[in-house]
């Protein structure tokens, strides 16, 4: 029997970042939330950043608790964030400013006026991705438009990420899941994409190397490790988007895994990716870059395994979270008690399903300041009922997240050629119940929910493919299926 080994996962969402440790015994995998933090954009005269600072002083503190709760005993260490923001280091490796977040409006209009400049279609066959007004590539030519002093002082671009891998190890490194979200890395020639970069007049010096996952960087600093009694704990690359790493856990057969081309019995299963956003997509052992794919939007990501993730981005969770925010903070103003997740729930299963929808991606949605009054504004100018009640919103928002699903559902079995029997949900979002259910009934597929801590199970997972104690993302996912239980939901209505 092989020795047990204890891996570290630094799990950093939009809300909230957490490090979770994970042993795995050669057969199994048990995981402990070490350590958990809040995560937010700070306003700063009028720009959203994050806090930089903060996040990497909560994953020391994290670091601190590791090294004591396991005696030193982590074999390794990897980070997973979400996509396209960025900072820049100096010659001196020192970080010249906080990273803007991607909800910021400097990008606003941006994209527009890009494509007066190079054809959109054209930047899609560099790049495959799908197009968004947030992507890194807008955000740079947003900071070139307003002659941004940053781009003299950069030697070194490095994702969210990369930032904190090279904190963690002091070496610098492009991981490839998340260099393939910034609309910069054409996938078909896997590098990036310069001649795009070159016409837009964007600067591309301090684009490096692009490094896949399972890398290993090295150990921790000698000063990091030496603090939290790590000293031979090795940084390793996972899929550092963390919807890479969540898909690499969805515990699928072996044989549905995409060994074929997708047009010619490829999977015959899609993912979802659910959290506050839903990312909902294929496997595929290529990128997809063609007419049908620009057409209908999706996107050609990096995945782990040398695989490709054709998906398409969908706002999730993001909808209620903001209305609970929204409600939350005038119940602190009367001194009531905040509403919490099962509250909402109550609520929403008191309002009558299937009656009002949105488009969940609707531009008014990215970042209202008052949510539920921007869900009943687009039902009233759209001639539909007007939900009223704050269960009528949430049902509202629910049942129109799912209706996405079945809308991207169709999409997906364009793009594969070939018709998906089974919907994988992964994530935190799994815990929503009712949104499951409505998934299945209005996609009237088998929809199958689990595991819950999927980012950080496919960290983890990478971590040990590297370093030898698991063949292969196949062998990853097998040992997912009888580590973590899954759920299975039936559609019940014939929609």
């Amino acid at each position: 029997m092989k020795t047990a080994k204890n891996f570290l996962a630094v799990d950093l969402g939009a809300s909230s970042g957490r490090l979770i440790a994970g042993r795995f015994d050669g057969e199994h995998l048990e995981l402990e939330e070490l350590y958990r933090f809040e995560n937010a954009p700070v306003d700063m005269n009028g720009t959203l950043y994050w806090d930089l600072p903060g996040l990497w002083q909560h994953i020391q503190n994290g670091l601190l608790i590791a090294g004591t709760k396991y005696s030193g005993n982590i074999a390794g260490i990897g980070v997973d964030t979400w996509g396209v923001d960025f900072a820049f280091l100096d010659r001196d490796g020192r970080i010249l400013s906080n990273p803007v977040c991607y909800r910021d409006s400097r990008t606003d209009g941006v994209m527009e006026q890009a494509f007066q400049t190079v054809p959109r279609n054209e930047i899609f066959q560099h790049t495959g991705l799908q197009f968004l007004q947030f992507n890194t590539l807008y955000q740079l030519l947003a900071m070139k438009q307003s002659n941004s002093p940053l781009f003299d002082a950069a030697e070194t671009f490095l994702m969210m990420p990369d930032i904190f891998h090279y904190l963690l190890s002091g070496e610098k490194s492009n991981e490839f899941t998340n260099a393939t979200t910034t609309q910069m890395f054409n996938p078909v020639q896997n590098g990036w994409a310069f001649p795009l970069l070159d016409k837009l007049g964007i600067p591309s010096k301090f684009l490096g190397k692009v490094s896949p996952p399972g890398t290993l960087l090295g150990t921790l600093r000698k000063e990091l490790g030496e603090a939290a009694g790590l000293p031979d704990t090795r940084v390793i690359l996972p899929g550092s988007h963390d919807t890479a790493s969540a898909v690499m856990s969805v515990p699928a057969q072996s044989n549905s895994t995409p060994a074929h081309s997708v047009q010619s019995g490829g999977p015959d299963w899609a993912y979802i990716s659910l959290g506050t956003w839903a990312l909902m997509g294929i496997e595929s052992p290529k990128p997809l870059v063609n007419e049908t794919v620009s057409a209908l939007n999706f996107t050609n990501e990096g995945g782990v395994g040398k695989t490709m993730r054709v998906l398409k981005n969908i706002s999730g969770l993001w909808l209620l979270q903001e209305c609970r925010r929204v409600w939350n903070t005038e119940r602190r103003h009367q001194q009531l008690e905040p509403y919490s997740w099962e509250d909402m729930s109550r609520m929403t299963q008191q309002a009558a399903p299937q009656v009002s929808f949105i488009d969940p991606d609707a531009r008014e949605f990215l970042g209202p300041t008052d949510m539920p009054k921007a869900i009943a504004d687009y039902c009233r100018r759209t001639g539909q009922r007007v939900p009223e009640t704050q269960g009528e919103i949430l049902r509202c928002a629910l049942d129109s997240i799912a209706l996405k699903f079945r809308q991207v559902l169709e999409m997906c079995e364009q793009v594969g050629g070939r018709k998906i029997d089974t919907i994988h949900i992964v994530g935190g979002g799994t815990k929503n119940r009712q949104l499951c259910k409505a998934a299945a009934d209005i996609c009237q597929r088998r929809v199958l929910t689990g595991p819950v801590e999927a980012t950080a199970i496919g960290n983890i997972m990478m971590q040990a493919i590297a370093l030898g104690e698991v063949k292969d993302v196949a062998e990853a996912r097998q040992i997912v299926r009888s580590s973590f239980d899954i759920i299975e939901f039936t559609p019940e209505n014939d929609n």
